[in-house]
């Protein structure tokens, strides 16, 4: 499962850079119309399919279907704009508690700003469960998420030499629950918590997390 989501991350990245670079004039304006017309929609709820983003856009369905073959690509291509700094963010820090922290006080604002948005592409994900399920999912692409993979082994790294790497793994699986939009629904429409105050468990938690896999390295020394 892993090298599949680290082979769409790495797709993803190379279609966006290529997008950005080989398309100019019209084709780039086009583009990015579609692509903040799928994210206004997205970030009043709606999951859009590419035929309703090009009828919102004014452009015909042909046009928008050049750009995004599928519901997966569009969501894709809209997720990754409103990730934005999330996917370039590294850390050179030796400890990984202040990488962890770095990261989720990076992320957790940026991911509650495109909240709407994140939790309608999650809607998508879980549809298309459904439909796989069900049957009924047909040749539509999936819709794949796993950005968070690659963020966390890097939180994680420092750790290389101290934590066995089945620890380590296992850490930044348990990190992986405490960082992303399923935290927002969780802490904010479960417990009813504010943006601030959601960030701050998730902080806490992740540094719990950190500091409970060096304990248990450390007692198995």
């Amino acid at each position: 499962m892993r090298p599949e989501y680290h082979k769409d991350m790495s797709v993803s990245r190379q279609q966006k850079e290529t997008a950005s670079t080989a398309e100019r004039g019209p084709r780039a304006r086009t583009r990015k119309l579609m692509l903040e017309t799928a994210t206004r929609l997205m970030q009043s709820g709606i999951t859009p399919s590419v035929s309703e983003v090009a009828e919102a856009a004014e452009v015909s369905r042909a046009t928008a279907y050049r750009y995004f073959p599928s519901q997966a690509a569009l969501v894709h291509a809209v997720v990754d704009e409103a990730l934005g700094p999330i996917l370039d963010w590294s850390s050179d820090s030796p400890n990984a508690r202040t990488r962890v922290a770095d990261l989720l006080a990076t992320a957790m604002p940026r991911i509650d700003e495109f909240e709407a948005t994140f939790k309608a592409a999650l809607k998508l994900s879980l549809d298309q469960w459904a439909q796989r399920q069900a049957g009924t999912l047909g040749n539509e692409p999936l819709f794949k998420r796993g950005h968070r993979i690659d963020l966390l082994e890097c939180v994680t790294a420092p750790l290389q030499g101290t934590v066995p790497r089945e620890s380590r793994e296992r850490l930044a699986q348990a990190l992986s629950l405490v960082f992303g939009i399923e935290v927002l629904i969780v802490l904010k429409d479960i417990w009813g918590l504010t943006s601030e105050g959601a960030q701050s468990v998730a902080e806490w938690a992740a540094k719990a997390l950190v500091d409970a896999a060096i304990r248990q390295a450390e007692s198995k020394a």
